[in-house]
Protein backbone atom coordinates (compact mmCIF):
# COMPACT_ATOMS: atom_id res chain seq x y z
CA UNK A 1 0.00 0.00 0.00
CA UNK A 2 1.13 3.68 -0.86
CA UNK A 3 2.11 5.85 1.99
CA UNK A 4 -0.59 8.55 2.74
CA UNK A 5 1.04 12.36 2.87
CA UNK A 6 0.68 14.18 6.19
CA UNK A 7 -2.39 15.91 4.56
CA UNK A 8 -4.08 13.17 3.76
CA UNK A 9 -3.80 11.32 6.88
CA UNK A 10 -5.21 14.54 8.53
CA UNK A 11 -8.52 13.93 6.47
CA UNK A 12 -8.25 10.43 6.85
CA UNK A 13 -7.95 10.58 10.88
CA UNK A 14 -10.94 12.84 10.99
CA UNK A 15 -13.45 10.82 8.98
CA UNK A 16 -12.51 7.45 10.81
CA UNK A 17 -13.03 9.30 14.32
CA UNK A 18 -16.66 9.97 12.83
CA UNK A 19 -17.12 7.00 12.04
CA UNK A 20 -15.91 4.75 14.91
CA UNK A 21 -18.31 7.37 17.63
CA UNK A 22 -20.94 7.54 14.85
CA UNK A 23 -21.32 11.15 14.88
CA UNK A 24 -22.41 11.19 11.18
CA UNK A 25 -20.56 14.31 10.30
CA UNK A 26 -20.17 15.95 6.77
CA UNK A 27 -16.71 16.51 5.46
CA UNK A 28 -15.80 18.75 2.23
CA UNK A 29 -11.97 17.72 1.13
CA UNK A 30 -10.29 20.08 -1.85
CA UNK A 31 -7.44 18.68 -2.93
CA UNK A 32 -5.31 20.41 -6.09
CA UNK A 33 -5.93 18.38 -9.25
CA UNK A 34 -3.59 14.80 -9.30
CA UNK A 35 -2.98 15.42 -5.30
CA UNK A 36 -4.23 12.06 -4.08
CA UNK A 37 -7.79 11.95 -3.33
CA UNK A 38 -8.67 9.25 -5.07
CA UNK A 39 -5.88 7.30 -3.73
CA UNK A 40 -6.86 8.82 -0.08
CA UNK A 41 -10.53 7.84 -1.36
CA UNK A 42 -9.36 4.48 -2.15
CA UNK A 43 -6.94 3.35 0.57
CA UNK A 44 -10.37 4.36 3.14
CA UNK A 45 -12.32 2.32 1.71
CA UNK A 46 -9.68 -0.94 1.26
CA UNK A 47 -9.26 -0.09 5.55
CA UNK A 48 -13.32 0.11 6.42
CA UNK A 49 -13.90 -2.99 4.09
CA UNK A 50 -11.34 -4.76 6.62
CA UNK A 51 -12.75 -3.61 9.60
CA UNK A 52 -16.58 -4.52 8.59
CA UNK A 53 -16.11 -7.70 7.16
CA UNK A 54 -17.36 -9.35 9.90
CA UNK A 55 -20.10 -7.56 11.04
CA UNK A 56 -21.22 -6.30 7.27
CA UNK A 57 -22.27 -3.18 5.54
CA UNK A 58 -22.15 -0.91 2.38
CA UNK A 59 -20.02 1.94 2.24
CA UNK A 60 -21.19 4.11 -1.69
CA UNK A 61 -19.67 6.14 -3.40
CA UNK A 62 -21.36 8.25 -6.32
CA UNK A 63 -19.34 9.84 -9.44
CA UNK A 64 -20.73 12.67 -11.82
CA UNK A 65 -20.65 9.79 -14.32
CA UNK A 66 -20.19 5.60 -14.75
CA UNK A 67 -17.59 6.12 -17.36
CA UNK A 68 -14.68 6.89 -16.82
CA UNK A 69 -15.17 7.92 -13.36
CA UNK A 70 -17.09 5.47 -11.40
CA UNK A 71 -15.00 2.52 -13.16
CA UNK A 72 -12.12 4.22 -12.74
CA UNK A 73 -12.55 4.42 -8.80
CA UNK A 74 -13.74 0.80 -8.69
CA UNK A 75 -10.39 -0.26 -10.73
CA UNK A 76 -8.39 1.37 -7.98
CA UNK A 77 -10.11 0.03 -5.07
CA UNK A 78 -9.24 -3.80 -6.58
CA UNK A 79 -6.05 -2.62 -7.48
CA UNK A 80 -5.41 -1.46 -3.73
CA UNK A 81 -7.10 -4.84 -2.14
CA UNK A 82 -4.97 -7.12 -4.08
CA UNK A 83 -1.67 -4.84 -3.22
CA UNK A 84 -3.42 -5.66 0.54
CA UNK A 85 -3.10 -9.50 -0.27
CA UNK A 86 -6.95 -9.38 -0.62
CA UNK A 87 -7.24 -11.12 -3.93
CA UNK A 88 -8.52 -13.88 -3.18
CA UNK A 89 -11.36 -12.39 -0.97
CA UNK A 90 -13.13 -9.72 -2.41
CA UNK A 91 -15.42 -10.19 -5.63
CA UNK A 92 -16.90 -8.31 -7.65
CA UNK A 93 -20.82 -8.46 -8.43
CA UNK A 94 -23.20 -7.08 -11.25
CA UNK A 95 -20.09 -4.73 -12.24
CA UNK A 96 -21.01 -2.01 -9.75
CA UNK A 97 -20.13 -3.62 -6.24
CA UNK A 98 -17.01 -5.56 -4.42
CA UNK A 99 -17.63 -7.22 -1.72
CA UNK A 100 -14.90 -8.51 1.09
CA UNK A 101 -16.88 -11.18 2.82
CA UNK A 102 -20.15 -9.61 4.29
CA UNK A 103 -18.69 -5.75 3.67
CA UNK A 104 -19.65 -3.63 0.39
CA UNK A 105 -18.51 -1.27 -1.76
CA UNK A 106 -21.34 -0.06 -3.96
CA UNK A 107 -20.04 2.61 -6.36
CA UNK A 108 -22.80 4.40 -8.21
CA UNK A 109 -23.31 7.14 -11.08
CA UNK A 110 -25.13 10.35 -9.89
CA UNK A 111 -26.08 11.08 -13.61
CA UNK A 112 -29.12 13.07 -14.12
CA UNK A 113 -30.65 9.98 -15.15
CA UNK A 114 -29.19 7.11 -13.38
CA UNK A 115 -31.63 5.05 -11.02
CA UNK A 116 -30.19 5.07 -7.82
CA UNK A 117 -32.82 4.98 -4.85
CA UNK A 118 -32.90 1.90 -2.36
CA UNK A 119 -29.38 1.85 -1.62
CA UNK A 120 -28.51 2.54 2.00
CA UNK A 121 -25.67 3.16 3.19
CA UNK A 122 -24.09 1.35 6.64
CA UNK A 123 -20.69 3.04 7.04
CA UNK A 124 -19.95 5.51 4.62
CA UNK A 125 -21.60 8.01 2.08
CA UNK A 126 -18.75 9.20 -0.76
CA UNK A 127 -19.31 12.27 -3.20
CA UNK A 128 -16.49 11.93 -5.97
CA UNK A 129 -15.99 15.32 -7.95
CA UNK A 130 -19.26 16.61 -5.77
CA UNK A 131 -18.68 20.36 -7.74
CA UNK A 132 -20.06 18.65 -10.75
CA UNK A 133 -23.07 16.43 -9.26
CA UNK A 134 -26.39 18.18 -9.14
CA UNK A 135 -27.32 19.86 -5.75
CA UNK A 136 -31.20 18.15 -6.32
CA UNK A 137 -29.84 14.45 -7.64
CA UNK A 138 -27.81 14.70 -4.15
CA UNK A 139 -30.22 15.75 -1.80
CA UNK A 140 -33.35 14.01 -3.20
CA UNK A 141 -31.44 10.65 -3.83
CA UNK A 142 -27.99 10.21 -2.20
CA UNK A 143 -27.88 12.34 0.95
CA UNK A 144 -31.22 10.09 2.51
CA UNK A 145 -29.29 6.81 1.63
CA UNK A 146 -27.85 7.13 5.27
CA UNK A 147 -30.46 8.75 7.24
CA UNK A 148 -31.23 5.45 8.96
CA UNK A 149 -27.40 4.80 10.00
CA UNK A 150 -26.41 8.92 10.44
CA UNK A 151 -23.94 7.92 8.27
CA UNK A 152 -20.50 9.90 7.51
CA UNK A 153 -20.20 11.49 4.63
CA UNK A 154 -17.59 13.07 2.57
CA UNK A 155 -17.45 15.34 -0.22
CA UNK A 156 -14.39 15.29 -2.93
CA UNK A 157 -13.12 17.40 -5.52
CA UNK A 158 -11.68 20.45 -6.56
CA UNK A 159 -13.53 24.00 -6.60
CA UNK A 160 -15.27 25.77 -9.76
CA UNK A 161 -17.63 28.32 -9.11
CA UNK A 162 -19.66 29.65 -6.09
CA UNK A 163 -22.60 28.06 -7.04
CA UNK A 164 -22.28 23.83 -7.32
CA UNK A 165 -22.57 21.87 -4.28
CA UNK A 166 -19.20 21.18 -2.99
CA UNK A 167 -19.12 25.17 -2.59
CA UNK A 168 -22.36 24.92 -1.12
CA UNK A 169 -21.35 21.87 1.56
CA UNK A 170 -17.87 24.04 1.70
CA UNK A 171 -19.31 27.27 3.30
CA UNK A 172 -22.13 25.54 5.68
CA UNK A 173 -19.09 23.20 6.95
CA UNK A 174 -16.80 26.27 7.43
CA UNK A 175 -19.94 27.89 9.33
CA UNK A 176 -20.11 25.04 11.48
CA UNK A 177 -16.64 25.42 11.96
CA UNK A 178 -17.37 28.67 13.34
CA UNK A 179 -19.24 27.61 16.02
CA UNK A 180 -18.34 24.39 17.44
CA UNK A 181 -14.15 24.31 16.40
CA UNK A 182 -14.44 20.88 14.89
CA UNK A 183 -12.61 20.74 11.20
CA UNK A 184 -15.01 19.71 8.69
CA UNK A 185 -13.66 21.30 5.36
CA UNK A 186 -10.09 20.02 4.32
CA UNK A 187 -8.38 22.26 1.54
CA UNK A 188 -4.81 21.56 -0.20
CA UNK A 189 -3.94 24.08 -2.91
CA UNK A 190 -0.81 22.74 -5.49
CA UNK A 191 1.48 24.06 -3.14
CA UNK A 192 0.99 22.46 -0.10
CA UNK A 193 1.09 19.07 -2.22
CA UNK A 194 4.26 20.68 -4.18
CA UNK A 195 5.84 20.27 -0.59
CA UNK A 196 5.89 16.87 -0.65
CA UNK A 197 6.33 15.99 -4.54
CA UNK A 198 9.12 18.15 -6.39
CA UNK A 199 8.30 16.62 -9.83
CA UNK A 200 4.50 17.98 -9.21
CA UNK A 201 5.92 21.29 -8.49
CA UNK A 202 7.98 21.37 -11.67
CA UNK A 203 4.84 19.92 -13.99
CA UNK A 204 2.29 22.78 -11.89
CA UNK A 205 5.03 25.41 -12.95
CA UNK A 206 5.03 24.53 -15.96
CA UNK A 207 0.96 24.78 -16.50
CA UNK A 208 1.16 28.31 -14.81
CA UNK A 209 3.38 29.33 -17.35
CA UNK A 210 1.55 27.94 -20.16
CA UNK A 211 -2.13 29.32 -18.86
CA UNK A 212 -1.62 32.25 -16.89
CA UNK A 213 -1.89 32.02 -13.08
CA UNK A 214 -5.52 34.00 -13.50
CA UNK A 215 -6.99 31.30 -16.03
CA UNK A 216 -9.86 30.15 -15.08
CA UNK A 217 -8.50 26.46 -15.14
CA UNK A 218 -5.38 27.01 -12.63
CA UNK A 219 -7.08 29.07 -10.72
CA UNK A 220 -9.99 26.59 -9.52
CA UNK A 221 -8.09 23.20 -10.47
CA UNK A 222 -4.46 23.88 -8.57
CA UNK A 223 -4.98 27.17 -6.47
CA UNK A 224 -8.81 26.26 -5.18
CA UNK A 225 -9.87 29.64 -5.95
CA UNK A 226 -13.69 29.52 -7.04
CA UNK A 227 -14.92 31.73 -9.79
CA UNK A 228 -17.40 33.84 -8.92
CA UNK A 229 -19.85 33.49 -11.65
CA UNK A 230 -19.72 34.85 -14.94
CA UNK A 231 -18.50 38.71 -15.96
CA UNK A 232 -16.05 40.47 -18.62
CA UNK A 233 -14.56 37.24 -20.57
CA UNK A 234 -11.14 39.57 -20.46
CA UNK A 235 -9.92 42.03 -17.69
CA UNK A 236 -7.58 45.42 -18.30
CA UNK A 237 -4.31 42.90 -18.16
CA UNK A 238 -5.91 40.50 -20.74
CA UNK A 239 -6.43 43.63 -23.28
CA UNK A 240 -3.01 45.02 -22.54
CA UNK A 241 -1.36 41.60 -23.27
CA UNK A 242 -3.00 41.01 -26.18
CA UNK A 243 -2.45 44.36 -27.88
CA UNK A 244 0.61 44.42 -30.37
CA UNK A 245 3.00 46.84 -31.71
CA UNK A 246 3.30 45.50 -35.37
CA UNK A 247 1.69 46.91 -38.31
CA UNK A 248 -1.20 45.01 -40.05
CA UNK A 249 -0.26 43.56 -43.38
CA UNK A 250 -1.89 42.41 -46.32
CA UNK A 251 0.07 40.11 -47.97
CA UNK A 252 2.75 37.11 -46.90
CA UNK A 253 6.96 37.59 -47.12
CA UNK A 254 8.63 34.86 -47.80
CA UNK A 255 9.96 32.48 -45.63
CA UNK A 256 7.07 33.08 -42.94
CA UNK A 257 4.39 30.99 -42.09
CA UNK A 258 0.70 31.82 -41.98
CA UNK A 259 -2.29 30.23 -39.75
CA UNK A 260 -5.97 31.49 -39.85
CA UNK A 261 -9.42 30.67 -38.30
CA UNK A 262 -13.02 31.40 -39.99
CA UNK A 263 -15.98 31.83 -38.37
CA UNK A 264 -19.20 31.45 -40.65
CA UNK A 265 -22.04 33.53 -40.65
CA UNK A 266 -25.21 32.40 -40.96
CA UNK A 267 -27.03 32.42 -43.98
CA UNK A 268 -29.91 34.60 -44.84
CA UNK A 269 -32.49 34.70 -47.89
CA UNK A 270 -32.83 38.12 -48.93
CA UNK A 271 -30.42 40.81 -49.31
CA UNK A 272 -31.02 44.82 -49.05
CA UNK A 273 -28.14 47.53 -48.88
CA UNK A 274 -28.10 47.84 -44.94
CA UNK A 275 -27.00 43.92 -45.32
CA UNK A 276 -24.43 44.93 -47.41
CA UNK A 277 -22.76 47.49 -45.32
CA UNK A 278 -19.84 45.97 -43.65
CA UNK A 279 -19.83 45.65 -39.84
CA UNK A 280 -23.32 46.62 -39.08
CA UNK A 281 -23.84 45.70 -35.09
CA UNK A 282 -27.17 43.90 -36.93
CA UNK A 283 -25.18 41.47 -38.62
CA UNK A 284 -23.26 38.67 -38.35
CA UNK A 285 -20.20 38.41 -40.40
CA UNK A 286 -18.38 35.94 -41.80
CA UNK A 287 -14.81 37.06 -40.55
CA UNK A 288 -11.56 35.54 -41.63
CA UNK A 289 -8.51 36.28 -39.54
CA UNK A 290 -4.86 35.46 -40.49
CA UNK A 291 -1.60 35.59 -38.41
CA UNK A 292 2.04 34.69 -38.60
CA UNK A 293 3.13 32.20 -36.56
CA UNK A 294 6.90 32.36 -34.66
CA UNK A 295 8.20 29.23 -34.69
CA UNK A 296 9.43 27.64 -31.07
CA UNK A 297 8.14 25.39 -28.05
CA UNK A 298 5.28 27.71 -27.57
CA UNK A 299 4.39 29.38 -30.94
CA UNK A 300 3.59 32.71 -31.00
CA UNK A 301 0.71 34.15 -33.21
CA UNK A 302 1.03 37.96 -34.71
CA UNK A 303 -2.66 38.94 -36.21
CA UNK A 304 -1.61 40.57 -39.45
CA UNK A 305 -5.10 41.24 -41.20
CA UNK A 306 -8.86 40.36 -41.09
CA UNK A 307 -12.08 40.28 -43.64
CA UNK A 308 -14.95 40.24 -43.45
CA UNK A 309 -18.08 39.61 -45.12
CA UNK A 310 -22.10 40.48 -44.27
CA UNK A 311 -24.48 39.13 -46.11
CA UNK A 312 -23.18 37.21 -48.98
CA UNK A 313 -23.75 33.56 -49.91
CA UNK A 314 -21.27 30.87 -48.72
CA UNK A 315 -21.21 29.60 -52.39
CA UNK A 316 -19.89 32.81 -53.65
CA UNK A 317 -17.17 33.38 -50.95
CA UNK A 318 -15.33 29.94 -51.46
CA UNK A 319 -12.86 30.91 -54.36
CA UNK A 320 -12.00 33.84 -52.29
CA UNK A 321 -11.78 31.67 -48.86
CA UNK A 322 -9.30 29.32 -51.54
CA UNK A 323 -7.50 32.27 -53.05
CA UNK A 324 -6.42 34.02 -49.59
CA UNK A 325 -5.70 31.09 -48.13
CA UNK A 326 -3.74 29.21 -50.55
CA UNK A 327 -2.58 31.83 -52.58
CA UNK A 328 -2.55 34.86 -50.92
CA UNK A 329 -0.99 33.99 -47.53
CA UNK A 330 -0.48 29.94 -48.26
CA UNK A 331 -1.94 29.26 -44.78
CA UNK A 332 0.03 26.18 -43.29
CA UNK A 333 -3.45 25.91 -40.94
CA UNK A 334 -6.64 26.79 -40.69
CA UNK A 335 -9.45 26.19 -38.57
CA UNK A 336 -13.03 26.26 -39.49
CA UNK A 337 -16.39 26.50 -37.88
CA UNK A 338 -17.67 23.08 -39.36
CA UNK A 339 -20.86 23.55 -37.59
CA UNK A 340 -24.47 23.60 -39.35
CA UNK A 341 -24.11 25.42 -42.44
CA UNK A 342 -20.62 25.53 -41.94
CA UNK A 343 -19.78 21.96 -42.90
CA UNK A 344 -19.68 21.80 -46.39
CA UNK A 345 -17.42 25.17 -46.10
CA UNK A 346 -14.97 22.96 -44.17
CA UNK A 347 -15.26 19.92 -46.59
CA UNK A 348 -14.72 22.04 -49.64
CA UNK A 349 -12.04 23.83 -48.48
CA UNK A 350 -10.06 20.39 -46.81
CA UNK A 351 -10.84 19.03 -50.46
CA UNK A 352 -8.29 21.53 -51.60
CA UNK A 353 -6.16 22.23 -48.57
CA UNK A 354 -5.91 18.52 -47.38
CA UNK A 355 -5.19 17.80 -43.77
CA UNK A 356 -3.87 22.06 -43.14
CA UNK A 357 -7.95 22.55 -42.96
CA UNK A 358 -8.98 21.63 -38.73
CA UNK A 359 -12.73 21.64 -38.63
CA UNK A 360 -13.90 23.18 -35.75
CA UNK A 361 -17.70 21.41 -34.70
CA UNK A 362 -19.06 23.90 -32.05
CA UNK A 363 -20.43 22.01 -29.17
CA UNK A 364 -20.61 22.98 -25.51
CA UNK A 365 -17.39 21.45 -24.60
CA UNK A 366 -15.33 22.08 -27.85
CA UNK A 367 -16.78 26.18 -27.78
CA UNK A 368 -15.22 25.97 -23.96
CA UNK A 369 -12.11 24.02 -25.13
CA UNK A 370 -11.80 26.99 -27.65
CA UNK A 371 -12.39 29.61 -24.78
CA UNK A 372 -9.79 28.38 -22.61
CA UNK A 373 -7.22 28.28 -25.40
CA UNK A 374 -8.12 31.80 -26.23
CA UNK A 375 -7.12 32.84 -22.70
CA UNK A 376 -3.72 31.26 -22.27
CA UNK A 377 -2.93 32.21 -24.95
CA UNK A 378 -3.18 35.53 -24.29
CA UNK A 379 -1.79 35.13 -20.24
CA UNK A 380 1.31 33.37 -21.91
CA UNK A 381 1.61 36.36 -24.25
CA UNK A 382 1.42 34.33 -27.16
CA UNK A 383 -1.20 36.11 -29.02
CA UNK A 384 -0.73 39.54 -30.49
CA UNK A 385 -3.20 41.87 -32.40
CA UNK A 386 -1.73 44.43 -35.02
CA UNK A 387 -0.95 47.79 -33.86
CA UNK A 388 -4.77 49.74 -33.48
CA UNK A 389 -5.61 51.50 -36.97
CA UNK A 390 -8.68 54.03 -38.12
CA UNK A 391 -10.05 50.49 -40.01
CA UNK A 392 -13.59 49.61 -39.01
CA UNK A 393 -12.22 45.67 -38.94
CA UNK A 394 -9.51 46.68 -36.15
CA UNK A 395 -12.33 48.90 -34.42
CA UNK A 396 -15.19 45.77 -34.22
CA UNK A 397 -12.82 43.73 -32.89
CA UNK A 398 -11.71 45.78 -29.89
CA UNK A 399 -15.21 46.86 -29.61
CA UNK A 400 -16.30 42.89 -29.22
CA UNK A 401 -13.21 42.31 -27.08
CA UNK A 402 -14.38 44.48 -24.58
CA UNK A 403 -18.02 43.14 -24.99
CA UNK A 404 -17.44 39.84 -24.76
CA UNK A 405 -18.34 37.51 -21.79
CA UNK A 406 -18.00 34.17 -20.09
CA UNK A 407 -20.80 32.35 -18.22
CA UNK A 408 -19.06 29.09 -15.66
CA UNK A 409 -21.00 25.88 -16.52
CA UNK A 410 -20.73 22.53 -14.47
CA UNK A 411 -17.87 20.18 -15.04
CA UNK A 412 -15.60 22.22 -15.72
CA UNK A 413 -16.99 24.14 -18.75
CA UNK A 414 -17.29 27.42 -19.86
CA UNK A 415 -19.30 29.55 -22.54
CA UNK A 416 -17.88 32.75 -23.97
CA UNK A 417 -20.18 35.47 -25.91
CA UNK A 418 -21.50 38.90 -26.86
CA UNK A 419 -24.58 39.15 -25.85
CA UNK A 420 -26.71 39.47 -29.01
CA UNK A 421 -28.54 42.99 -27.72
CA UNK A 422 -25.19 44.24 -27.70
CA UNK A 423 -23.88 42.53 -31.11
CA UNK A 424 -22.19 39.62 -32.77
CA UNK A 425 -19.26 37.64 -31.57
CA UNK A 426 -17.84 36.78 -34.85
CA UNK A 427 -14.53 38.44 -34.45
CA UNK A 428 -14.42 36.94 -31.37
CA UNK A 429 -14.50 33.44 -32.40
CA UNK A 430 -12.57 34.22 -35.64
CA UNK A 431 -9.99 34.13 -32.90
CA UNK A 432 -10.34 31.64 -30.66
CA UNK A 433 -10.01 29.61 -33.95
CA UNK A 434 -7.06 31.23 -35.17
CA UNK A 435 -5.29 29.85 -31.67
CA UNK A 436 -7.14 26.45 -32.11
CA UNK A 437 -5.22 26.13 -35.70
CA UNK A 438 -2.31 26.13 -33.64
CA UNK A 439 -2.92 23.42 -31.06
CA UNK A 440 -1.58 20.40 -33.04
CA UNK A 441 0.54 22.35 -35.65
CA UNK A 442 3.79 20.67 -36.20
CA UNK A 443 6.11 22.84 -38.16
CA UNK A 444 6.69 21.35 -42.00
CA UNK A 445 10.44 20.20 -42.66
CA UNK A 446 11.67 20.23 -46.20
CA UNK A 447 12.45 16.79 -47.51
CA UNK A 448 15.24 15.91 -49.53
CA UNK A 449 18.10 13.07 -50.26
CA UNK A 450 22.11 13.45 -49.47
CA UNK A 451 23.71 13.53 -52.71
Amino acid sequence: MLKLRPYQQEIAKAILASIFTRRGFTFSVEIARQGGKNELSAQLEVLLLTMYMNDGGNLIKCSPTFKPQTVISMQRLKERLNDAGFAPYWRSELGYMIHLYNACAIFLSADESANVVGNTAHILLEVDESQDVSKEKYTKEFKPMGATTNVTTVHYGTTWDDSTLLEEVKQTNLELQRKDGIKRHFRYDWKEVAKHNPDYRAYVEAERARLGPDHPLFLTQYCLVPLRGGGRLFTSTHKAQLQGAHARLNHSAVGKVYVAGLDLAGEIEQQDELIKQMLTPSRDSTVLTVAEISPGPQPTLHVLEHYAWIGKPHTDLYPQFLDLLKHTWNCQSVAVDATGIGEPIAAFLKQELGSRVVPVHFTQKSKSELGFGLLAAINSGRLKMYARDNSDECAEFWRQIDLARSQFRPNQTMNFFVDPSEGHDDFLMSLALLVESVRDYKPRTAKGRIS
